[in-house]
Formats: C-alpha cells, sequence, structure tokens
C-alpha cells in the first residue's frame, strides 16, 4: 500500500483531512519529480538566450520569432487541464512517463530543425507531450505529502526548482551556445529524461481518481477551441494591431469559453469541477499565479535581449549576469516556508509582490543607462517577490482541491503558468516591438535589406551593423538600442502594474493562514 510505503506516521488533524508524517522514501520521489520540473524550466529559460542566435541563423520574422517562444506554451496551456484530468482517470505516473518520452524525442527533432516553421512545429509538439508532464508532479505532491506542512515544504521545493531550472538554463544554455550551435540547448532534455524513466516507476507510487467517470471529447475539443484562438487574437494585436484577426479571434475564444464553462456545468463528471472556482482562495491564488508568471516571463524577454544584443554580452556571460536574481528566487521561495505558518496569505503574498513591483520600477528608472549592475538588483529584486508569492499561492491551490481532483486542479495551476508564459511574451514582447518599430530612427545611408531587417527586430539591426561602415553601423547600433531601451521603460511599468493588480487580488481573496481543508473524496 502506498501509505504504509511513504508514511512514517500517521496522525489526526481536521475532521475532513488526514495527516501522514512522509518517509525517506517520499522525499526520493520527490528528486525524481524535480527532473522534469527542471527540464521545462530550463527549456524556458534556454531559449531566451538561444533566441538572438536563432534570429541570426534561421531569419525568422518578428511574427516568427514570438511564435518560436509560443508555440510551446500556447499548446501546452490549451492541453493541461485535458491532461490533468486524463491523468486523474487513467494514472499521474502514467501519464508523466508517456509525457517524458514524447518531449524527449520531438526535443531532439526540434534541436536539428531547418526552418523557422519547422522548429515552431517541432516546439508545438513538445508542448503537447509537456501538458502530461507538469500537473502529474504537482498532482503527485498531493498523494505523497498527507502532512500539509511537509507538503508545503515540498511545495517549496517544487517552485525553488523550478526556479533553478531557470537558473541552470542560462548558464549550461550559455556554454552550449559559445561552443555549439543554438539546437544544442534542446538536447539537455536527453540526461534529464533518462532517469526519470529509469526511477519513477520504481519510487513514485501511482495514483488516479477512485470514480472518474467517462472523458467528455467535446469538453476537451472545446478547452483547446478557447484557449488557442485567444492566444492568437493577443498575438496578432501585438503584430498587426487592430487592423488583423485579433477582434474575431478573440470573439470566438470567448464564445468557446462559454460554451466549455456551461458544459462543465451540465455534466456529472465535468473535466474541469467548477465548483473549484468557487473557493476564493484558489481562484485568487490562480490570478496571482498568472499576473506573476506574465511579469517574469515579459522581464526575460527583454532583458535577455539587452544583455546580449545592446551591452554586448555572451550568452554565457549574459546568463551568469541573471544567476543571483534566480538564486534569490530559490532562496525565497524556500526561506518563506517558515513565514507561512506565522503570516496570512493576504498579508504574506502581497508583501512579497511589492519586492517584485520594486524590481520593475527599478529598470523603468534606469532604462536609459541599461547599466548591468542595476539589471542584476532589479532582477534579485523580482525574484523574491515571486519565488514567495508562488510558494504560497501553489500551496493554497492543492490545500483546496480534494485529492480525488488534484491532477485537475494542479492542470489549472500550471495552466495559469504557461498562459502567463504565452501572454507575457505577446503581451510584453508585443508592445516592445511595437514600440521599437514606431521609435526607430534609421541613419542614412543604409540598403533597403538593412533597413527592413532593421525594423523588424532588435537582433535584425545589430545582425545588419555588421559588414556596414563605421560611422552608418555605429549609427543603426545606437538608434536601435535608443528604441529598444525606451520600450523596456513602457513594458516595464505595465509589468509592475500587473504584479500591483497581483498584489490587490492577494490581499482580497487569499484569506487567512488556516484555510478550510476541503472535503477529501
Amino acid at each position: 500500500m502506498a501509505t504504509q510505503t511513504y508514511s512514517a506516521k500517521r496522525t489526526s488533524t481536521a475532521p475532513h483531512a488526514t495527516s501522514e508524517k512522509a518517509g525517506p522514501r517520499a522525499w526520493a520521489a520527490l528528486a525524481v519529480l524535480m527532473l522534469p520540473v527542471l527540464l521545462v524550466s530550463v527549456d524556458n529559460t534556454v531559449l531566451s538566450f538561444a533566441l538572438p542566435q536563432i534570429a541570426l541563423d534561421l531569419e525568422p520574422t518578428s511574427a516568427q520569432q514570438l511564435w518560436i517562444v509560443d508555440a510551446y506554451p500556447l499548446v501546452l496551456a490549451g492541453l493541461l487541464v485535458t491532461m490533468g484530468s486524463l491523468g486523474d482517470r487513467f494514472g499521474r505516473r502514467r501519464l508523466l512517463l508517456i509525457g517524458a518520452t514524447g518531449f524527449g524525442v520531438l526535443s531532439i527533432a526540434a534541436a536539428f530543425a531547418p526552418s523557422a516553421e519547422l522548429l515552431i512545429a517541432a516546439r508545438a509538439g513538445i508542448g503537447f507531450f509537456g501538458a502530461m508532464l507538469m500537473p502529474a508532479t504537482l498532482s503527485l505532491l498531493r498523494t505523497i505529502f498527507r502532512d500539509r506542512e511537509q507538503r508545503r515544504l515540498a511545495i517549496a521545493v517544487w517552485a525553488a526548482g523550478f526556479s533553478a531550472g531557470m537558473a541552470l538554463g542560462p548558464i549550461v544554455g550559455g556554454f552550449l551556445l559559445e561552443h555549439f550551435a543554438w539546437g544544442s540547448v534542446f538536447l539537455l532534455a536527453v540526461p534529464v529524461l533518462l532517469p526519470l524513466l529509469v526511477l519513477a516507476p520504481i519510487l513514485v507510487p501511482e495514483s488516479r481518481d477512485p470514480h472518474p467517470g467517462r472523458i467528455d471529447i467535446l469538453s476537451i475539443v472545446l478547452s483547446l477551441g478557447a484557449m488557442v484562438p485567444f492566444v492568437a487574437a493577443i498575438k496578432s494585436l501585438a503584430v498587426e494591431g487592430f487592423a488583423g484577426p485579433a477582434l474575431p479571434l478573440a470573439g470566438v475564444g470567448l464564445v468557446l469559453a462559454v460554451l466549455f464553462v456551461r458544459r462543465q456545468l451540465r455534466l456529472e463528471t465535468p473535466l474541469l469541477d467548477m465548483s473549484l472556482f468557487r473557493r476564493g482562495a484558489f481562484s485568487g491564488a490562480i490570478l496571482v499565479n498568472l499576473l506573476s508568471v506574465i511579469g517574469l516571463v515579459g522581464f526575460l524577454y527583454f532583458v535577455a535581449q539587452h544583455l546580449q544584443l545592446v551591452l554586448g554580452l555572451s550568452p554565457m556571460n549574459a546568463g551568469i549576469a541573471l544567476l543571483p536574481g534566480l538564486a534569490v528566487m530559490v532562496t525565497a521561495g524556500l526561506g518563506v516556508v517558515p513565514l507561512a505558518r506565522r503570516l496570512a496569505p493576504r498579508v504574506l503574498v502581497p508583501a512579497a509582490l511589492g519586492l517584485s513591483v520594486l524590481g520593475y520600477l527599478i529598470v523603468a528608472l534606469t532604462a536609459g543607462d541599461g547599466s548591468l549592475a542595476m539589471l542584476t538588483v532589479a532582477f534579485m529584486s523580482l525574484g523574491a517577490g515571486i519565488g514567495m508569492a508562488e510558494t504560497v499561492s501553489n500551496e493554497l491551490i492543492l490545500w483546496n482541491a480534494p485529492p480525488a481532483k488534484a491532477g485537475a486542479a494542479s492542470a489549472v495551476s500550471e495552466t495559469a503558468y504557461e498562459l502567463g508564459a504565452v501572454l507575457g511574451t505577446a503581451i510584453m514582447g508585443g508592445i516592445l516591438t511595437a514600440y521599437y518599430r514606431a521609435n526607430l530612427l534609421l541613419p542614412p545611408g543604409l540598403t533597403q535589406d538593412a533597413a527592413d531587417a532593421s525594423r523588424e527586430t532588435l537582433a535584425g539591426a545589430m545582425a545588419s551593423a555588421e559588414g556596414l561602415p563605421a560611422p552608418i553601423a555605429d549609427g543603426l547600433r545606437a538608434a536601435a538600442a535608443h528604441a529598444f531601451d525606451g520600450g523596456v521603460v513602457i513594458t516595464s511599468l505595465i509589468g509592475a502594474l500587473l504584479i500591483v493588480i497581483a498584489a490587490v487580488i492577494a490581499a482580497t481573496t487569499l484569506g487567512g493562514s488556516r484555510p478550510t481543508a476541503p472535503q477529501e473524496h
């Protein structure tokens, strides 16, 4: 029995909850579950740092450059709820192993993609299998760690692992990018997934909903159909403005989302239990995660380009420059655990997010200077706040969900993460791109091809400057950097506003430090 294997002691707590102290094997299982968490977070960070080289090699348009980043989280976000529910029905560990296998195979395909179109397709395929990984890891923690204090620590480790992967990505990825082609960053999946495939069947217990009900195919179609056009609308708005198909796409996504919700409310066994959202702490924690990730990914999107293309750092050195902030994020995520025992979430989370707001304001006030030291300090402040807030919010999400629905609840949390990653790139990246294009003043003497490439992306401008006469090249670099940094000021202020909104939501919805335990099924 899993409870006999993983528990060292059983104690009694609330009327609707049990507390079982986890033994050593449970912590070994946690270490195994960290592997896919590290993989996904490394993948996201590495791609941000590889993007300048990809842009130079594959020469994507600005829209394709956004799709290279977004294809993975877009597909992943659209399927997370489906995969979380399938894990509840067929086994969370089983889905984890299937996802790990597919993720690895398609990562190899992405590493050798010869064109932007094929790289986007490979990234979308990785997203399909990636959707099987993250909900399984978080929901399995709900099964393995039944004691709330241990589970809070396990979730802190989970969140810290996500941040540690982001810290590892720039360093390892920077080393690879300096010695090998950009495709090598995708091959990082292979050494991470092999031990997972070997150890997970040995250490990680299988778990599922004992009364899963039937699978509703129409709900799956509606969930994916609602997500894809909505995010595509945001991307279209960022690139083409209202002249593009943004409004019709958003309308389609909204209609399908309404149909999805109505169907879930009518089904006896819905794909997503909408009653979870009646819990203020659950809904509030989801929104905090969403807005926090938008802010974090938006920051990484522009800072990676600034460090490499404006300051001229190598990928390795750019990764090292961000390492202090990522280390602070890991430390803050673990260090918040004792504070969470004493302070109510409605106090602790807004206070933490105040640090993130400060980080964005530092960038907004110093973007013209663009010094490495100020960017490092800003990211440390941003990372400290987000690291603490995500640990607390993720624990509240699992605490407010019945164990049988842990996969679906975890999937909602992960959907917020991945939708935040999409929106962070689409909104912040789109606004930055629009500002850059509108304010780029090209020096005279450029060829039409160089002018067109310079208007597309910052990477295109810096590449066009190579081989030009020195006065023209210097003028182009200065103009591109000035336009880009001006956009950074605007996006930083927007990022600060989003984090403020997250703090207000936390203060009004997360409640006290001891929420009522959900009914266990």
